[in-house]
């Protein structure tokens, strides 16, 4: 029999994204090793970037795409992603793409679909503070719909 897969929504800014992107790799901090830790080989990461200000101008948070992990938890010092102070994000597992459009899909649009977000006014809650955490197959397969329809 099959291992149950698990989703997972991975948050972080766009810089990152681009160097998850690059490398093929998430990393979170020392303080989020524990939910890190969750992830198997086969799981599922879909990625969300946080709203930022880039040349006066608000991006809206987005759905950046779909990854497989291709490997369990690991440590790793070399220093991959933008960070803040000594902090390396070593905590990591390896990904392989599975879909990522050319454009990003707003996340706003899909709150009142998604189940993890019970409070549909203070949505952000439920992912401020946070660098991943496990959602549902029915919100996995709803937030990779809208990336399949570029949040069609």
């Amino acid at each position: 029999m099959e291992e149950e897969k698990n989703y997972w929504i991975c948050i972080g800014n766009s810089e990152n994204w681009n160097i998850t992107k690059e490398y093929q790799i998430w990393g979170v901090s020392e303080h989020h090793r524990n939910i890190i830790g969750k992830v198997r080989e086969g799981d599922f990461l879909v990625f969300y970037t946080i709203m930022e200000k880039k040349e006066g101008e608000v991006i809206q948070p987005q759905l950046r795409g779909v990854y497989k992990a291709s490997s369990n938890p690991f440590t790793g010092y070399t220093k991959v992603f933008k960070h803040v102070g000594a902090e390396l994000f070593p905590h990591r597992v390896q990904l392989e793409p599975v879909y990522a459009p050319e454009n990003p899909v707003p996340f706003k649009k899909l709150i009142p679909k998604l189940e993890f977000i019970t409070n549909k006014k203070r949505w952000h809650t439920h992912l401020f503070g946070r660098a991943m955490r496990k959602i549902s197959k029915k919100d996995f397969e709803t937030i990779f719909s809208a990336l399949k329809g570029n949040g069609n």
